[in-house]
């Protein structure tokens, strides 16, 4: 007479969180370690707390008064006991105590308390399963009862496997639901889970509101965000990916400067898989100027019960305002927007690059947010110091313009912003100093000082003479629009080499190159000159061929030099110019 599970398609397998479990006087907390998601309970909001021996530890399970149970693995033996005696006595609530069946049976009775399903094998529970992860429930004859679960594409990222359904057999003897003429005990169970499942907006079910052809930049596509009951639904062309909202940690509205564009940014944890890559945010733009109307599809008294002071009826606005509206009241979580930080054309964020990709840096109350590829959010909590660092050590004009900013974690992993514009370096810095973030100067001091000098105008620096003539020859080649003094053709020097083949005068001191050229040029006058005559067979030269470029009598043909067209193109400086300014300094 006891029901019989037919089949279970696809065990979990989940890889445990660890984090830090935290019991006061005012409830519980549990938070996950290196940063992510936070599980805070009131006192007043528990209902149930239960302690269970599993292999190798102890389970403390907690149920709260909206149905929601959460587990936590992993107690020592010798923790039971502290913990019953603090919470019987600062919460007034007795832990009681569970056994688990390693029997192996398939075969027992069903407990439905609140919005959780516990199977039972002589009197010990065998397993337990959310109802309000149940998509769909039916009857298979009339005897049998399949429940099927919600995909959710965020589960990839943390669990190997997943459960998608199981099914009850339920023998018409069963005594636990009885049932009669015109109903079956299945039935009589079936009705039980369906007031209990979250099956009004399953994956068959209509959707509270939808914002069609929204563009996310990460992953990449335009997609129809669905917003359901239990979970938020991103359906493309190519993709289709289910997000329960207890993945969703948080919400970033942000918006770009003189742009007509507003991102919206959805944190998840855990995140989700697209082929081998994970994306814990999902970046959303919208344009800033659209204004919709939308009308949830929900019954007035699922409103006024469940969505009382969180949902209204219609919702008339921007775009992303009501998305972010309905989403929240939706899902719960908590809407983060810009803070105080105004960069020097009066915006939210500052231009710069992160590795490879061009993108905006927000310095947030609490953290830092670099979008759109790769979305990065780092919050203060996980920063060790920043550095502020100049662009190009060689301090040539055209890096004085630009600066880093090099972001050191805890973990000892380091994130460097480059190309920053040196007008927002003042507005950045004041804001770092003033959230009391460490930084480290790259001078010796421990003031501010130190970010000072080096960042200060190339002007304060000692000029260089030997830096100078190297950036006027490179500038003559790019800048000058006039013809260049040194390459005009001589009258005595008719055939002397071009620039690429002077290597000698261009090694000549300022002060002293014309005497040293004048004096190379009395030499090479003052020498006669010595007239060989190759020799051949007999010794006498007519048995080689005359060299190129020499007329019957012998004397060197000279073509006159082109005059400079000040129209050509400009020829760029050599990658050794470059190299030897960045290393000049050092």
């Amino acid at each position: 007479s006891t029901l019989r599970i037919l089949s279970c398609f696809i065990t979990l397998a989940p890889v445990q969180n660890l984090g830090q479990f935290k019991v006061h006087p005012g409830g519980l907390a549990w938070k996950r370690q290196g940063g992510g998601k936070t599980i805070e309970i009131d006192k007043a909001d528990l209902t149930s707390v239960t302690w269970m021996k599993v292999p190798r530890a102890y389970q403390l399970g907690v149920r709260i008064k909206d149905g929601l149970s959460y587990t936590f693995i992993g107690f020592r033996e010798q923790d039971v006991s502290s913990l019953i005696n603090f919470m019987q006595k600062n919460l007034g609530i007795s832990p009681d105590e569970k056994q688990l069946s390693v029997g192996g049976h398939n075969w027992g009775g069903i407990g439905i308390v609140g919005s959780m399903l516990t199977f039972m094998v002589e009197s010990k529970q065998a397993f337990e399963v959310s109802l309000a992860d149940v998509s769909q429930t039916q009857m298979q004859g009339k005897t049998d009862v399949l429940l099927e679960f919600h995909v959710d594409d965020t589960t990839g990222a943390n669990e190997k496997d997943s459960l998608m359904d199981m099914s009850f057999h339920v023998p018409t003897s069963n005594t636990q639901f009885p049932g009669n003429e015109n109903r079956t005990s299945a039935q009589i169970l079936w009705e039980a889970i369906l007031d209990r499942a979250d099956n009004g907006s399953g994956s068959s079910g209509e959707a509270v509101v939808t914002f069609e052809g929204i563009a996310i930049l990460t992953p990449r596509g335009r997609y129809a965000v669905e917003l359901h009951l239990p979970f938020l639904r991103l359906q493309g062309q190519a993709n289709d990916f289910k997000i329960q909202y207890s993945s969703i940690l948080r919400l970033f509205v942000l918006p770009k400067s003189n742009n007509p564009h507003t991102i919206v940014v959805v944190t998840l944890d855990p995140p989700i898989r697209k082929g081998q890559t994970l994306y814990p945010h999902i970046v959303i733009q919208f344009e800033t100027e659209t204004v919709v109307q939308k009308n949830m599809k929900l019954s007035r008294e699922l409103l006024d019960e469940k969505y009382k002071d969180r949902l209204v009826e219609s919702y008339q606005g921007l775009v992303h305002e009501v998305f972010v509206k309905v989403l929240r009241g939706l899902s719960g979580a908590k809407v983060t927007r810009p803070g105080s930080f105004r960069n020097y054309k009066n915006g939210y964020a500052v231009k710069s690059s992160l590795k490879a990709e061009d993108g905006l840096l927000y310095p947030l109350e609490k953290g830092f947010f670099f979008l759109p590829k790769p979305p990065t959010l780092i919050l203060d909590e996980e920063i060790e110091f920043v550095e502020f660092e100049r662009h190009g050590a060689g301090g040539a004009s055209m890096s004085s313009q630009y600066f880093d900013l090099l972001v050191k974690l805890k973990n000892d992993q380091e994130h460097l912003f480059r190309n920053i514009q040196r007008s927002e370096y003042r507005n950045l810095f004041n804001f770092i100093n003033g959230k009391g973030l460490k930084v480290m100067n790259l001078g010796d001091g421990q003031g501010t000082s130190g970010v000072t000098d080096v960042l200060q105008d190339t002007d304060d620096v000692a000029p260089d003479p030997h830096l100078e003539r190297i950036k006027n020859q490179a500038g003559s080649s790019e800048d000058s629009d006039e013809e260049d003094e040194d390459f005009v053709l001589h009258k005595d020097d008719g055939g002397s080499p071009t620039d690429d083949s002077g290597g000698e005068e261009s090694d000549a001191s300022e002060s002293g190159g014309e005497k040293q050229k004048s004096s190379k040029k009395e030499a090479r006058s003052s020498k006669p000159p010595v007239k060989r005559k190759p020799k051949g067979k007999d010794g006498e030269g007519s048995g080689k061929r005359k060299p190129k470029g020499m007329d019957g009598e012998g004397s060197e043909k000279r073509k006159p030099k082109k005059k400079k067209d000040p129209n050509a193109p400009k020829r760029p400086m050599m990658p050794f110019m470059y190299f030897s300014m960045a290393e000049r300094a050092n």
